[in-house]
């Protein structure tokens, strides 16, 4: 084989660390060029050995994984590396790749996975185990779903946020119309509106949200009664506020 593919595996359990050296040092392409046993001398190994592979524990003493993972891509980004970790938690994994990680491997993974993983790295591939990716999508769509919740959210008028806290709190159209110095009709219409922009289909999510957001704090025990600087004319109420 006339080109080796440079490994520095970085693990600070020892016996872990000859072990992945004794297995990997069988396979006909790979050479293993360093080995270190903390953050720091993960580092150092790497700036000498100029390896294309840094095989890498997340928890590292010295200095963490995600630390070296974000200071080796900030100077040598050419340098690939794939973390090889017992943490399946998403806050992690998302948090690695963020800081620039190439592949997500779990210590239980069989050889055979691992080998797959090293050489989808070494191609310019991103790697993630089978066993964490249907966990990763679902807090990525969850993470898109908050975002969207959020800018929807900011949408909303200060009157719509007011008929939300009080259609929550479990006033009627008509005791709400009477506070708002509105009509029905308007208050509907808010209601109409603050369903629409926030993707909701009844009166119980509605209420939800407005907990969820602080702004229903009890509920509708106590009659409304028209404020002060309320002014009704004859006829229908006045209409303040209702959206263009």
């Amino acid at each position: 084989m006339d080109h080796k593919r440079k490994i520095v595996i970085a693990e600070d359990h020892k016996i872990l660390r000859e072990g992945l050296k004794s297995l990997l040092g069988t396979v006909e392409d790979l050479e293993i060029v360093g080995e270190a046993a903390d953050g720091i001398e993960a580092i150092r190994c790497v700036e000498n050995s100029h390896p294309e592979l840094l095989l890498l524990d997340l928890s590292m003493p010295k200095m963490n994984g995600i630390s070296v993972i974000r200071d080796l891509k900030s100077r040598l980004p050419e340098t690939r590396i794939l973390v090889l970790t017992i943490h399946e938690s998403e806050d992690y994994i998302l948090e690695a790749f963020r800081s620039g990680l190439d592949g997500y491997c779990l210590k239980d993974a069989n050889y055979s996975e691992l080998l797959i993983a090293i050489r989808s790295v070494l191609d310019g591939k991103r790697y993630l185990s089978p066993s964490i990716s249907e966990k990763v999508l679902a807090g990525f769509l969850d993470d898109r779903k908050t975002l969207k919740l959020r800018s929807s959210w900011e949408m909303l008028t200060q009157r719509e946020r007011e008929v939300l806290k009080l259609v929550g709190e479990g006033y009627k159209n008509k005791e709400i119309a009477g506070y708002l110095c509105i009509s029905e009709k308007t208050v509907e219409k808010h209601r109409s509106n603050i369903m629409r922009k926030l993707d909701l289909h009844t009166s119980s999510a509605l209420t939800a949200i407005g907990f969820e957001k602080g702004l229903v704090t009890g509920t509708g025990d106590k009659p409304l009664k028209p404020r002060a600087d309320c002014h009704v004319p004859t006829g229908e109420l006045q209409d303040q506020g209702a959206p263009m």
